[in-house]
């Protein structure tokens, strides 16, 4: 696989990651030994850059990753990137106290069995957040202890991406970007690219939508978020379906089908337009199948898209949901 620059990390980090949102909960049972064998299927098929939070099962999904790196002894470094916030009983600025970061830093560093974290992201925290000064100051403290190498911050808004970036040691925007949410395109990749900031572009795949594999008839588990989140009921509804209505993206993907390439799926040719941008460094696609892990891994090896897939792309955009989700988010 290619590798791209993670901002002024220094990192070359793999085009595609591995989002462990899926092993950890909310997308239906997942039993240990999946989704360790998903983590394996990530490092044997070449990626570098794994992607976790402390929420996502409560710290399963750390502790997974955890478990299966004591068992490996890989020649390439691994970078794995958690996140941190959501664990406040309600997101309000006032919770982000330094000596709350630092709680929800030590815990992942015990749950990743790791002193040092490799990067450490703001969790979508409150709009305030990225306001106050002294919250990246308490980041920064952390990084001249050696409890981390690095922050950044996962966000919901393009505006919220491009205050963080006035902060000089932000290194990473994790952000929502795929063929149904195409503004970071504009003037945010423009400004990561000078700032040198990385971009992590996670829900590439608008929660399964851009496979082509669900239908009308689907269904989903009570503990799947697309299911209990379809009105945003849990957390912001945009990172369900990227926040568009379930059944007119069913109708998007079969107007996209025409132009995925012979002998590709749906999720690789949408995989690879959002490689086509520059500025993202990593795509993060969750799932905990191998099969399907190998898959994404092999979207990055897919030639280029013409100008006119690329253009056929933005038309559909534009049809279905540019007045919908373009300002929203």
């Amino acid at each position: 696989m290619q590798k791209r620059r993670l901002g002024k990390t220094g990192w070359n980090v793999t085009e595609i990651g591995l989002g462990t949102w899926n092993i950890g909960g909310d997308w239906g049972d997942v039993s240990q030994q999946a989704g360790e064998a998903a983590v394996n299927a990530a490092l044997d098929g070449g990626i570098n850059f794994l992607d976790t939070a402390d929420v996502y099962g409560d710290g399963r999904s750390e502790q997974i990753i955890a478990q299966v790196m004591g068992e490996r002894e890989d020649d390439e470094r691994i970078y794995i990137a958690t996140k941190a916030g959501r664990r406040l009983p309600q997101q309000t600025t006032d919770g982000y106290t330094a000596e709350n970061i630092e709680a929800w830093v030590d815990r992942s560093r015990e749950y990743l069995q790791t002193d040092t974290l490799d990067l450490v992201q703001l969790h979508c925290p409150p709009f305030g957040v990225y306001y106050s000064p002294h919250v990246f100051d308490a980041l920064e403290g952390l990084v001249e202890q050696g409890k981390l190498r690095h922050y950044g911050v996962s966000v919901e808004k393009v505006e919220q991406a491009l205050i963080a970036m006035e902060y000089p040691n932000m290194v990473s925007v994790q952000i929502i970007f795929n063929m149904f949410r195409q503004r970071p395109a504009e003037l945010f990749f423009e400004q990561a690219q000078q700032n040198e900031v990385g971009v992590i572009v996670r829900v590439p795949l608008a929660s399964g939508l851009l496979t082509g594999k669900l239908s009308a008839d689907t269904e989903f588990a009570d503990n799947d978020h697309r299911k209990f989140n379809r009105e945003g009921e849990a957390f912001d509804v945009g990172e369900t379906f990227a926040g568009v209505d379930f059944e007119r993206g069913l109708e998007a993907v079969e107007a996209l089908r025409a132009l995925v390439p012979e002998g590709a799926t749906m999720a690789q040719f949408a995989l690879r337009w959002i490689l086509m941008h520059p500025a993202v460094s990593v795509v993060i696609p969750g799932s905990t199948r191998p099969a399907h892990i190998q898959d994404n891994i092999a979207a990055a090896s897919l030639p280029a898209l013409t100008e006119e897939q690329m253009s056929a792309v933005a038309d559909i955009y534009d049809t279905y949901f540019r007045e919908r989700v373009h300002t929203a988010w």
